[in-house]
C-alpha cells in the first residue's frame, strides 16, 4: 500500500527531475472565490501534467532488469505522456494504449515521446484484454494509472510540495481541492498532507455525470459511472474509483465536489487572463469548484490543483470564445 514513506522515497528519485511547480494567486480570483485561493500549477510540470511525477517513480521504481524490457500503460493521454517521457529518459521503450477518441495533442505528444501508441475503441474493444496480450508477447511490465502504489508514491510528491508553499505563505489550514479520476493524485496529496500539514484536507472534484468518488465517499462503497465518455473533461473520466486510492480518500477526504463543463470552460479562461496559464477541461474542475461552488466550502483559505494543460486548441479557443 502507498504510504508517506513511499512519497518521500519517491520525491528523492524525483530530485533533479520533476519541476517543483509554483503556487500562483490573484486578486481578481480571490474576489470571484470570496476568499483567499491559491493554484498549484501541475500543468507546467514536465509531459504537461502531473502524471510525470507518477510515471518517473513507477518507472525508476522497477528492479534494472525488469525495466530494461520496457513497460506499457493505459490512458486517454496524461498517463501516456508522463510514462512515455519517464521510459525515454530511462532509455528504455514504452508501449501507450490510447483510446481512439483522446485529444490528437496527446496522441501526437505520446509518440513525440518515443512511445509506441496502440488506438482502440473504447466502446467495442477491451484495452485490458489488448493490454494483456502485449505484455506476454514482449514481456513489458504494466504501470496503472493510479491504482499502483509507486504511481500514488509519485503523485504525492505535489501535496509535499504543497505544505512547503503554503507554510512560506503562512498558511496552516485550508482546502486543497484536487480534480479527480481515479484518484491517484487526490489520494496521494492526501497521504502526504497527513503527515506534513494536518491542518489541510483534500476535497476531490468531479465533471457532472462522472462524479464517481463523491458518490462514493458518500455511500461508504465504491460506485460505478453509467458511462465511460461524453464529458470535456476526458483526463478525469474514469468507470470508478480505485480499489487502492478509495480507501485512502474514505479515510482522509472531504466531501466530493461537481461541476459541469462549462464552469469547467470558464475556470480554463479565468486561469489564462489572469494567472496566464494553459489549464485542459479535466485539469481546471478544482479550479471551477473554488470559484464557483464556494457554499461548499468551510475555510477562508483554499488550494486548487490545476492537474494539467494539455488542451487540444479548437477545445481551448472555445474556452476563451465564451468566456475570456
Amino acid at each position: 500500500m502507498a504510504s508517506i514513506e513511499m512519497i518521500v522515497a519517491a520525491r528523492a528519485r524525483l530530485r533533479g527531475h520533476a519541476r517543483r511547480t509554483p503556487l500562483l494567486s490573484s486578486p481578481f480570483l480571490d474576489e470571484i472565490a470570496g476568499r483567499r485561493l491559491f493554484v498549484k500549477a501541475e500543468c507546467l510540470q514536465h509531459s504537461g501534467s502531473f502524471k510525470f511525477r507518477g510515471g518517473w517513480s513507477a518507472v525508476s521504481g522497477l528492479d534494472p532488469a525488469v525495466r530494461s524490457k520496457g513497460v506499457i500503460a493505459f490512458s486517454s493521454g496524461n498517463h501516456a505522456q508522463g510514462v512515455a517521457l519517464a521510459a525515454k529518459l530511462h532509455d528504455v521503450p514504452s508501449v501507450i494504449i490510447m483510446p481512439s477518441d483522446a485529444p490528437k495533442l496527446k496522441i501526437a505528444n505520446t509518440r513525440a515521446f518515443g512511445a509506441e501508441v496502440v488506438l482502440y475503441d473504447r466502446i467495442n474493444e477491451d484495452r485490458d484484454a489488448i493490454g494483456a496480450r502485449l505484455s506476454a508477447e514482449r514481456g513489458l511490465t504494466l504501470i496503472k494509472p493510479f491504482d499502483e502504489p509507486l504511481v500514488i508514491a509519485g503523485q504525492g510528491t505535489t501535496g509535499l510540495e504543497i505544505s512547503e508553499q503554503a507554510e512560506e505563505e503562512g498558511v496552516t489550514s485550508a482546502e486543497v481541492l484536487v480534480p479527480c479520476g481515479g484518484g491517484g493524485l487526490t489520494s496521494g496529496i492526501a497521504l502526504a498532507l497527513e503527515a506534513s500539514a494536518p491542518g489541510f484536507r483534500v476535497r476531490p472534484c468531479e465533471p457532472k455525470d462522472f462524479d464517481d468518488t463523491t458518490r462514493s465517499l458518500a455511500s461508504g462503497k465504491i460506485e460505478r459511472n453509467l458511462s465511460v465518455s461524453g464529458s470535456i473533461c476526458d483526463a478525469i473520466v474514469t468507470p470508478q474509483p480505485g480499489n487502492i486510492t478509495f480507501p485512502i480518500l474514505k479515510r482522509l477526504a472531504g466531501p466530493g465536489i461537481v461541476v459541469t463543463d462549462e464552469e469547467a470552460l470558464r475556470a480554463m479562461a479565468l486561469a489564462f487572463v489572469r494567472l496566464k496559464i494553459v489549464v485542459e477541461p479535466g485539469g481546471a474542475v478544482a479550479l471551477a469548484a473554488a470559484l464557483f461552488h464556494g457554499e461548499t466550502l468551510e475555510s477562508d483559505m483554499v488550494v486548487a490543483v490545476t492537474s494539467g494543460g494539455n488542451v487540444d486548441a479548437d477545445i481551448f479557443a472555445m474556452a476563451l470564445e465564451r468566456y475570456g
